[in-house]
C-alpha cells in the first residue's frame, strides 16, 4: 500500500506596497513632487510656512519614512529607534486646515506620479496617509 503526500502549492509571496510603487525612485520623486507642490502653489502656503526655507533634509526623511513604511527597506526606522510620525509631529501646532494642506499636497504628489501605473495603490497610498494626517490635529 502506497501513501501520498499531498502538498499545497505555496503562494506567491504578495508584492509590497514599495515593490508596487516602484522602489525608492518612485518614491523619491512622489516626495519630490510634494515638496515642489508645497513650495509653489498657494493653496498650501499655510502648511509650507511650517517648515524651514531648505526642505533638502525633509524631502530626504520623508522618502526613508515611506520607503520602510510602505515595506521597503527600513533604514529610517532603524536610525529613528522608537519614533513615528505621530511622536515627531507631536510639538508641532497642526490644524485640520494645515493636515488637509498635506494630504492634499500628498494625494496630488501620488495621483501626479503614480497613479496611472497602479490606481489602487495610488488610492490606498493616499487614503491611509490622510488619515495619518488628519489623525495629527490637535
Amino acid at each position: 500500500m502506497s501513501t501520498t503526500t499531498q502538498t499545497r502549492p505555496s503562494a506567491a509571496p504578495q508584492a509590497t506596497p514599495y515593490d508596487r510603487l516602484g522602489g525608492r525612485e518612485t518614491i523619491q520623486r512622489i516626495v519630490d513632487r510634494f515638496y515642489d507642490l508645497m513650495d509653489s502653489e498657494p493653496a498650501y502656503a499655510e502648511l509650507r510656512a511650517m517648515h524651514a526655507p531648505d526642505l533638502a533634509p525633509m524631502r530626504g526623511s520623508l522618502t526613508g519614512f515611506l520607503c520602510g513604511w510602505s515595506g521597503g527597506p527600513r533604514d529610517w526606522f532603524d536610525a529613528n529607534p522608537g519614533r513615528c510620525m505621530m511622536s515627531i509631529h507631536k510639538s508641532h501646532p497642526i490644524s485640520a486646515d494645515t493636515a488637509g494642506q498635506w494630504a492634499a499636497a500628498m494625494r496630488q504628489a501620488i495621483d501626479q506620479t503614480v497613479a496611472d501605473a497602479d490606481p489602487e495603490i495610488a488610492g490606498a497610498m493616499g487614503d491611509v496617509l490622510e488619515n495619518m494626517a488628519l489623525g495629527m490635529v490637535k
